[in-house]
């Protein structure tokens, strides 16, 4: 494997980025205009329905976003004229046929005449999506991808970022191995497509609810995935995207980029930027309001997150090294939890020291007091407490409301509803809160030795989890940011 100079590589090529809203995306073309401005074009790829309403989303979810601020101070005055010079949002839908370029047939010619990279960052990442959108984003919006790319002349490689877990729930050392159709016996996309649409048909001529509509997509996404071996939509569509890209790649040099939890930034374009309320990012901000009392999982288990900067280098790397070089085996995990693992437990101590020291202030000028929260270690000790508290709760209302039935039993009706939306969100979460598998990263590692021998700028495109200090990091990085873009 030979990797040689990013930055050169980089130099007058053209990128098409799809999904680039995203996370990871947003952080992938910061780091790729800032490093590198003499990148020819990047083509930004929207869910719009006019080239306005993709003007629109990049310069409000994408440009507007903090993570943009040391590019805008480095370029000055010329920020505006570099990116119209360099980025071109491009109204598409990646479920449709041609990306939805059909009605464009001049621009999709210019993309598929220029571009030298894709990078597919397009996903539906809920646990509980819709089985229909699941399957039209995660599966059929794969299938049209591969179809685009084959026919753009000059590209050189192709992008693909699934996830680690699409192993399902396999312990134990998971290898950087691809998937395959013939490994899931009587899988088959088409009848999975069809057996929605019938769904979808019987719940119209019933008068569904579009709420009901939604309950029942979601049912069917969950039950689907299970009967394959899969714990949720999100990760069995994944892991059929990564089938089709197997089975329909042909000449195409793909590289698939698996990684694990995704936090904030850890350096670039500075420490501790992040968006959104990401996986594991939402115990500390319930814990750092005050709302997280108990939770269950296995609080010495390891759990597998990895900084978003380190996951961009990552896939400038192996962009780089996979350019006109299809390989058979171009699978990447991105983790931590083989080289430099941190727990559960950990996490619990980073969290009870921030916010002890620096508490949450709520909206009434009042610190919130933290302490440490009750760990359940299984389901039936969990339901044992949450009932307990339950009819704690109930007999302090009954006797409080005794002369007020119909605002008792609106309360109860309530209280109930909250019961059962704890625990199909533990139900949902379960498999990960119990996560024994550690992620093996031999590509990785290999593609790290090529890049330290092969002339890459090492100390520009870093991605060793190994020199991650965990309790610098989540101090003075990633809880400051949490605090900073989530805690609004």
């Amino acid at each position: 494997m030979e990797v040689g100079s990013v930055l050169q590589f980089l130099e007058d090529k053209t990128i098409l980025v799809i999904g680039a809203t995203g996370f990871l995306a947003k952080i992938f073309l910061e780091k790729v205009l800032r490093v590198q401005p003499n990148i020819k074009k990047v083509f930004l790829l929207l869910r719009a329905r006019d080239a306005e309403s993709a003007a629109h989303r990049l310069h409000n979810e994408i440009l507007g976003k903090d993570l943009f601020n040391l590019l805008k101070e480095k370029m000055g005055t010329n920020f505006e004229p570099f990116i119209s010079e360099k980025l071109t949002p491009v109204p598409g839908d990646i479920s449709r046929e041609e990306l939805g370029l059909k009605n464009d047939l001049i621009l999709k010619e210019e993309i598929c005449n220029q571009v030298d990279v894709i990078v597919n960052a397009a996903a539906t990442t809920r646990f509980d999506e819709r089985y229909d959108i699941a399957l039209d984003q995660n599966v059929f919006g794969v299938k049209q991808i591969i179809n685009f790319a084959k026919k753009c002349s000059k590209l050189k490689v192709l992008v693909h970022l699934s996830t680690a877990y699409v192993c399902g729930e396999k312990g134990g050392l998971i290898l950087e191995s691809p998937y395959n159709f013939k490994d899931v016996p009587g899988l088959d996309i088409d009848a999975e497509k069809r057996l929605v649409c019938g769904k979808l048909d019987e719940l119209q001529k019933q008068g569904a609810t579009q709420k009901q509509i939604t309950i029942a997509m979601k049912d069917l996404g969950i039950s689907r995935a299970k009967v394959y071996g899969w714990p949720n939509p999100y990760v069995f569509t994944k892991a059929i995207g990564e089938m089709l890209v197997e089975e329909m790649k042909g000449n195409l040099s793909v590289v698939i980029m698996r990684p694990a939890i995704v936090t904030s930034t850890i350096k670039e374009p500075f420490p501790g930027w992040v968006e959104g309320v990401r996986t594991i990012d939402s115990l500390a901000v319930a814990y750092g309001k005050g709302n997280l009392t108990c939770f269950l999982g296995n609080i010495n288990g390891v759990v597998d997150v990895i900084p978003g900067d380190i996951v961009v280098n990552a896939i400038l790397v192996a962009m780089v090294a996979h350019a006109d070089h299809a390989s058979e085996n171009a699978i990447y995990h991105l983790c931590s939890s083989l080289g430099n693992p941190i727990r559960y437990i950990n996490l619990q101590d980073y969290a009870i020291r921030y916010f002890t020291s620096k508490p949450w202030i709520n909206k009434d000028g009042k610190p919130i007091k933290v302490a440490k929260v009750t760990v359940f270690t299984n389901m039936e000790s969990f339901r044992r407490y949450l009932f307990i508290h339950y009819l704690i709760w109930l007999k302090g209302l009954e006797l409080a409301n005794l002369a007020f039935c119909k605002y008792f039993e609106r309360t109860y009706q309530d209280m109930n509803k909250k019961i059962q939306t704890v625990m199909r969100l533990v139900e949902l979460y379960r498999p990960y809160l119990f996560f024994n598998g550690i992620f093996d990263d031999m590509n990785t590692e290999k593609l790290r030795l090529a890049a330290r021998q092969g002339g890459t700028e090492t100390d520009l495109f870093y991605f060793d989890p190994k020199v991650i200090d965990w309790d610098d990091y989540a101090m003075n990085s990633h809880l400051p940011g949490i605090v900073k873009y989530i805690f609004k």
